[in-house]
């Protein structure tokens, strides 16, 4: 799941010449859903948009708020082109989630959102639609999320499993103790 999220000052979305959804202060969310993305994903998602701290607090400390800290508006945009890989200079759809299955689980994470949030301060674009997009960009600050974050998926240690190679001789090495020690992280076993 990719999401590129905007700290806006205003937005909106329009479909056939009708405004259906604007909001204030707050962000706009861009979201692009995988075929491998599952309920992991999108709870993950969730929680990284509404934490995401791109506002200043009172002092004007900058990167100090969250959308949920300074009770701004959240406007999502269902936008499978996110998951866009380039064959020679023609992009192809092929990782993004088919129609039929992307809109439940788009309307599963407004759901989570709403649940996790103020659900009146929750908007969304027309799924499926062909929309315009009016975003007034404050900063600009754009940010893209993904999730999982390109890299982790092996760099948490509660979701790596030990590693251990054995190398067994045909006769004991000179000098060799005569029992066989196995580390595995974080213990370290003897035979």
């Amino acid at each position: 799941m990719k999401a590129v999220v905007q700290r806006v000052t205003r937005a909106s979305v329009t479909v056939g010449g009708e405004q259906i959804s604007a909001i204030g202060r707050g962000i706009c969310v861009l979201l692009g859903i995988s075929l491998e993305d599952t309920q992991k994903e999108l709870e993950h998602m969730v929680r990284k948009i509404l934490n995401l701290r791109v506002f200043e607090d009172e002092s004007g400390k900058h990167w100090s708020k969250s959308v949920m800290d300074k009770q701004y508006e959240i406007l999502c945009v269902s936008q499978f082109t996110l998951q866009c890989v380039l064959k020679g200079n023609k992009p192809d759809f092929h990782l993004a989630m088919p129609t039929d299955q992307a809109e439940g689980f788009y309307n599963s994470f407004l759901e989570q959102l709403r649940k996790t949030y103020r659900p009146e301060l929750i908007k969304d674009g027309k799924f499926g639609a062909y929309m315009q997009v009016h975003i007034q960009n404050d900063g600009p600050v754009t940010i893209e999320l993904e999730s999982p974050a390109p890299g982790t998926a092996t760099s948490d240690p509660k979701q790596v499993w030990p590693v251990c190679a054995l190398q067994f001789l045909p006769a004991p090495l000179p000098n060799s103790p005569s029992e066989l020690t196995v580390a595995l992280f974080p213990k370290i076993y003897a035979f």
